[in-house]
């Protein structure tokens, strides 16, 4: 891993941020995107550096063309190739809203941000992993996607956010088809209920389905590191035969029980 270089989106704070030091740790370059959290983002720069990494930071919004071309330009530039993408930059809406009485503002701006974002930062980083060199293991690069336990779970007060997250799972099937054959695996992580400023408001809702009821059968809250450690795990190789994998991360909420 030593030398490899990731572009995580989204890692400043939170489940990138965890992302990027775990990423370090194995020695990468991670180019640090950030939206508009400068401060976070020279502390994750700090932590990045503690943990035996390299790193950039790039400001840029991942629903922004300019930004999106620019923070792949910019990534290049510095370790002139990039090894890894981890598309994890995402929003929740502003406000929980009633299926039937959610607005179109909320949807575009989720859509934009967490779908069309990386369906076409995706698009511009697979093209520049074609014109590389292949790595010692054979591969010109890996895609991964953080999506949600959202992709397949129903919240009808946040329904344009189960929407948008259901839609990266078919994007990463499709890029997965379309690089197989060109030395690119693409995955999917499906985080579930982890600790971060984006739960924070309902952490006691939480608490409750944990611990209390046992919503996931790991009776404890997801940490960033948690989903850090899988994306480690694909960047070190450990799925070379899978491409379009969904990997979840989410403490066995995904079982089926009664």
């Amino acid at each position: 891993m030593a030398k490899k270089t990731a572009l995580v989106t989204g890692a400043s704070r939170g489940i990138g941020r965890g992302i990027a030091i775990e990423l370090a740790r194995a020695g990468c370059n991670i180019a640090i995107n950030y939206a508009s959290n400068a401060a976070a983002a020279e502390e994750a720069l700090t932590l990045v550096r503690a943990a035996g990494g390299d790193g950039v930071l790039i400001k840029g919004d991942v629903a922004v063309a300019a930004d999106r071309e620019r923070m792949v330009a910019e990534t290049i530039a510095r370790f002139q190739r990039i090894d890894l993408l981890v598309n994890n930059a995402g929003v929740a809406p502003n406000v929980r809203a009633d299926l039937l009485e959610a607005g179109e503002e909320s949807f575009d701006r989720l859509y934009a941000i967490n779908l069309k974002g990386p369906y076409f930062l995706t698009q511009i980083v697979a093209k520049r992993m074609l014109a590389q060199e292949k790595d010692s293991e054979g591969f010109r690069g890996r895609i991964v996607t953080i999506s949600s336990i959202s992709a397949y779970t129903a919240s009808i007060n946040r329904g344009d956010y189960c929407v948008v997250k259901a839609g990266l799972g078919m994007m990463t099937k499709l890029f997965a088809d379309r690089l197989a054959n060109d030395g690119i695996n693409v995955y999917e992580i499906r985080p579930g209920i982890i600790a971060t400023d984006m739960t924070g408001g309902v952490k006691e809702k939480y608490d409750r389905l944990i611990i209390e009821q046992g919503i996931t059968p790991i009776r404890r809250w997801g940490r960033p590191e948690d989903i850090g450690r899988a994306v480690r795990a694909i960047a070190e190789d450990r799925f070379p035969f899978s491409t379009g994998a969904v990997f979840d991360v989410d403490g066995g909420f995904h079982l089926h029980r009664l």
